[in-house]
């Protein structure tokens, strides 16, 4: 590069000379950026505690074992039953692509990453893990709190979404929210306030508990079955689930997430629960 410019230097303006090497600087500069992002993993963190960031390394179980190898394993990324743009305008198709392909994919790596390096946990399923952390291996404990949390949570929240869905409840979900809350305003007023007052990232939730349905919120990818409870319904308020259409808008983003909200699926992880 340095041979280069001296040639150039000869023959033109020094305003050229400037402008031509602060280019080619800053080409060399973004070509080594472009190049080390390139090989850098692009996973969620294992911290057990708050996410500031959705995509870190979390390292592979061995040096030998390669992304194709993990994506054999027990969590698969499940796939949508809807096109990207089936959810617009109130979820747009930018954001089902990075969510669904960078976010979920990457708690799919992660939990069977953090699995990998747990062999007496394999062959359990996503509940069993979340429903006992206690059991699971301290030195793992986090990563499978976090990233099969995350896996979960994002497996149960596309079922819960179609296109040409939302409305009023149907079915014995629409009673028991009548029966709980009074109306579905007042359930929909409560599910809204819980997710606007999580603070930072996290979920707002509906849950069957052993004293009937409530609304909460968790941090994080937290389940409410560590909680011992069933979740029903859960909407995402994680920045990537919304930030791309409506910025800092959170209470927009909550507002229209219910004109796809797919009631036939919510009634039936209800009547599910129901049995357990």
């Amino acid at each position: 590069m340095i041979a280069a410019l001296e040639a150039f230097r000869m023959t033109h303006s020094r305003r050229d000379f400037l402008r031509t090497s602060t280019a080619l600087a800053a080409s060399v500069i973004a070509g080594s950026a472009a190049s080390s992002f390139a090989r850098t993993p692009r996973l969620l963190a294992p911290s057990s505690g708050p996410a500031s960031a959705d995509f870190e390394t979390l390292a592979l179980p061995d040096s030998s074992m390669k992304m194709e190898d993990l994506r054999k394993m027990a969590f698969e990324l499940p796939a949508l039953t809807y096109g990207y743009d089936a959810l617009e305008p109130y979820i747009d198709t930018q954001t089902m692509h990075l969510h669904h392909d960078k976010h979920h994919q990457a708690y799919t790596d992660n939990a069977n990453a953090a699995v990998e390096k747990a062999p007496e946990l394999k062959g359990k399923s996503a509940e069993e893990l979340l429903s006992n952390l206690a059991a699971v291996p301290e030195a793992v404990r986090g990563a499978i709190r976090n990233n099969v949390g995350g896996y979960l949570n994002h497996a149960i929240f596309w079922t819960i979404m179609a296109p040409n869905a939302g409305g009023p409840p149907t079915g014995h979900i629409a009673d028991a929210i009548a029966k709980t809350f009074g109306d579905f305003a007042q359930f929909q007023a409560k599910i809204n306030d819980a997710g606007l007052k999580q603070f930072g990232s996290g979920w707002t939730c509906l849950a069957l508990g052993s004293s009937g349905l409530q609304v909460l919120s968790t941090a994080n990818q937290d389940s409410p079955i560590s909680q011992g409870l069933h979740p029903i319904l859960l909407n995402d308020v994680w920045e990537h689930a919304y930030y791309l259409k409506y910025q800092n808008r959170r209470a927009d983003y909550l507002k229209a997430w219910w004109n796809v909200v797919n009631w036939a699926e919510v009634n039936k992880r209800y009547e599910a629960a129901l049995k357990k």
